[in-house]
């Protein structure tokens, strides 16, 4: 039980570590966490096989590039089928190349759909010929991103000096 426990630690430990950068190696990891590089191995490998760990994705800043890209968020309001709720609905609009994200959410809407598209007009293209048209959907709101500050936990411009005035007793 306890040789358990330590082992989900060393996974949690892992996985907060990888978040931020997932270019650490399993070297890197064992000589920051303090364990054997095998067993960090072992664990990465297990966490991988279970969809713990999906994936490692890079964060790119494509403003910096000179691909032209626009990101939107989809408010999508759905009628939810019989017996699947959402999942079903979520798995059909997941499927499309063009989504990136589907996230079920509470309040005013049921679904954030988050596109990258080549132009507003694609994404358009995208919502009323592919979303809009599926039969649960109800309606749709879509905001285009304008500017990307922080993503993923990682500030994307230069350092903002805090313009708050100082006010002292």
């Amino acid at each position: 039980m306890q040789k358990e426990a330590g082992r989900e630690k060393l996974k949690e430990a892992i996985l907060t570590a990888i978040d931020k950068n997932a270019k650490l190696s399993a070297k890197d990891l064992s000589v920051m966490l303090g364990y054997e590089e095998e067993e960090v191995a072992a664990a990465v490998a297990e966490m991988e096989a279970d969809s713990v760990i999906c994936g490692y994705p890079t964060l790119i800043d494509w403003d910096k590039t000179d691909r032209e890209r626009v990101t939107a968020l989809i408010e999508v309001k759905v009628t939810p089928q019989r017996g699947q709720g959402f999942d079903r609905i979520a798995a059909r609009i997941y499927k499309f190349d063009e989504v990136e994200s589907v996230y079920l959410m509470s309040g005013g809407f049921d679904l954030t759909v988050i596109i990258d598209g080549k132009s507003m007009r694609e994404v358009a293209n995208f919502v009323s010929g592919k979303l809009a048209p599926m039969e649960a959907v109800l309606s749709t709101a879509t905001h285009f991103v304008l500017k990307k500050y922080k993503e993923h936990g990682i500030t994307l411009v230069g350092e903002v000096e805090d313009e708050r005035m100082l006010i002292t007793p």
